[in-house]
This record gives structure tokens, sequence and C-alpha cells, in this order.
């Protein structure tokens, strides 16, 4: 099979199928990290400078100050779960997203197509608000954390848009390539 000059070397199935675990796992570390944010935030909420640290690095990163919607959705949301403040609200939330994460990351990681398509819709909705966490708090890790979220769409679109459905179901490790 030969392939012409359009034809990117990372989407051949047995780089392919390297991508996605490598995604997977990228994936599946970040629910980590959100699954050890929303039990600390949930949990952990006893010790005051903590909390308040972390209450402060929060709303920068959120960008509370600067999006009035954002903090109306948040009034909402505590009123929602009244009693439990932002930090129950920021933990129930960081504990879904966590499900999420682990729920894209483990069926990329198993190459289940509609975990691919998840992982599009899913990832590129956050890319305005990465860009937007760019426009107003510049740094290199937003950059790379844009950068890697952009990368991850693009090849996920490509690979689908590529494979036809009845494609993916078969297995890449029986694809041959020959020159």
């Amino acid at each position: 099979m030969s392939h012409s000059s359009a034809d990117l070397k990372i989407l051949r199935p047995q780089n392919r199928v390297r991508y996605l675990k490598l995604i997977a796992l990228f994936k599946i570390a970040k629910g980590i990290l959100l699954l050890v944010l929303g039990v600390s935030l949930l949990f952990l909420n006893a010790q005051a400078e903590w909390v308040k640290n972390l209450s402060d690095w929060a709303g920068d990163e959120i960008l509370l100050k600067h999006s009035k919607v954002v903090h109306y959705l948040l009034n909402r949301l505590q009123a929602v779960l009244a009693g439990g403040g932002v930090f129950r609200a920021t933990g129930f939330l960081s504990l879904f997203y966590a499900a999420v994460l682990f729920t894209e990351g483990i069926g990329v990681y198993l190459q289940k197509r509609w975990a691919e398509f998840l992982m599009v819709f899913a990832t590129g909705a956050l890319i305005p608000l990465e860009v937007r966490h760019i426009y107003y708090r510049p740094s290199i890790a937003a950059v790379i954390i844009l950068a890697a979220n952009c990368f991850i769409v693009w090849f996920l679109y490509r690979v689908l848009k590529r494979e036809p459905a009845s494609a993916a179901a078969s297995s890449p490790k029986a694809v041959v390539e020959t020159s």
C-alpha cells in the first residue's frame, strides 16, 4: 500500500495506536490530578490557610474577576449546593470532570471509537476557554496545555475522518503496510 505525500506518518495504523495510547495516558494523568483536587477540596477543607490560598489560586485560574458570567454561574452553583460553598462546588466539579477524563482516557486507550468522539468534543470545547485564559494570564504552561489540546483535537479528528466506523472496528495490528 503506497502513501501519498499528504499522508502523515503519525496517522499510519501502527503509529496511530501509539499516539492514541499516549493521549489516553495524558488524559488519565489529568484525571488523577483533578481527582486529588476534588477530594482535597471536599475533605481537607479544615486547614483555613491552605483553603484560602487554594481559593485565591482557583479564582485567578478561572479568571473570576474578569468574567461576570463565570462569577454568576459559580454563585448559582453555590446556591444549589447550599451550605457547601465554592469549595464544595469546585470539589464536585473537579470530581465530575475527573470522571469525564477517566472515561475518555480509558475508552481511547482501549481504542473505542465513541471515546475518540467524546474526547474531540470535550477537549475542543475547552480550547476557547484556554485561549481566553492565555489572553488574561499568559504563561508558558498555559500555552503548552493549549498546544497539547489542539494537537489532540486535530489528531483525533484526522483519525476519525480517515477511518470509517467499520475500519475502526477491525484491529489495527492486523493491518500490514508495504511500500
